[in-house]
């Protein structure tokens, strides 16, 4: 335009110098009002931006705290469900294990009772036969003793008792055998009871625990499922968000010079134009 004005200044020095000055006036506040309209738009999608970013930003930790920590629970009941299966499991062992015992216990002392009953049994009769034959020896003997040089005979019996005592010592080990025996198998047997009884107790208060601490899991997986659907979809607008400020840069923040100063530069120019364009004017007119 300079270059122009150079030609053109002979012809008519004010009055062509005067037009591209006006016409300089018009394009720099068309450009004014233009670069203030992208400044003011620039200003309001970065601030609309920043807002979404932050809001964005927030929900995305805010979610991935949640799902962090649901994480955690989860493992931590999957570790008490395999404990409690463990400790299930053990029980049923530990139970069958004391029910093979018991059994094999129990028949042995039934059989033990059984023999000593059967021996305490055969004793006795032993001794009702002997008894018997050492008796009618002693009235056979009474019966004889009108006879001076016939020794007296009493049977293989001696001052201690003899085999009756013997036998009556047997019968009575044998029925204390039977005691014993019998008292042992009613406490084992209690004790057995007691043992059964607690394990299932505590069987089925581990099984109902197990059960329910699966269904808490699950609804928790199921929480952190719909969680993760949420932070797919605040992440996806976070990533739009950004992106979106990446587009702005190159037109509202990576610029060469400051929009204040371009302003304050083309005030200055625009009052030099406006100063040169009264002279002009006011030489023209005379």
């Amino acid at each position: 335009m300079l270059a122009d004005l150079a030609v053109n200044v002979a012809a008519n020095p004010f009055e062509k110098v005067i037009t591209m000055i006006e016409d300089l006036l018009a394009k720099m506040k068309e450009s004014a009002a233009a670069e203030a309209d992208h400044k003011a738009w620039c200003d309001e999608q970065l601030k609309d931006n920043k807002i979404k970013r932050d809001k964005k930003t927030v929900a995305v930790e805010k979610l991935m705290a949640q799902i962090g920590q649901m994480s955690s629970e989860i493992a931590s009941m999957a570790a008490d469900i395999a404990t409690l299966s463990k400790e299930q499991a053990e029980l049923t062992k530990s139970m069958g294990e004391a029910t093979e015992v018991r059994t094999k216990e129990k028949a042995a002392n039934e059989e033990a009772i059984a023999d000593s009953k059967a021996g305490a049994e055969a004793v006795k009769q032993a001794l009702v036969i002997l008894q018997e034959f050492y008796s009618s020896q002693a009235s056979f003997l009474q019966g004889k003793r009108q006879v001076p040089e016939m020794t007296a005979y009493t049977g293989m019996q001696s001052s201690k008792g003899g085999v009756i005592g013997m036998l009556e010592v047997i019968e009575t080990d044998f029925m204390r055998v039977v005691a014993d025996t019998s008292a042992a198998e009613a406490q084992a047997s209690k004790e057995y009871a007691a043992f059964m009884k607690e394990a299932e107790d505590s069987k089925k208060q581990k099984h109902e625990k197990e059960v329910k601490t699966k269904l808490d899991k699950d609804q928790v997986e199921f929480e952190r499922s719909e969680l993760k659907k949420d932070l797919a979809s605040e992440q996806e607008q976070l990533d739009m968000a950004t992106q979106y400020y990446e587009d702005l840069k190159p037109q509202c923040v990576q610029v060469k010079v400051s929009y204040e100063e371009r302003v304050q530069r083309r005030q200055e120019e625009l009052a030099a134009l406006n100063e040169a364009y009264e002279i002009l004017n006011s030489h023209a007119s005379s």
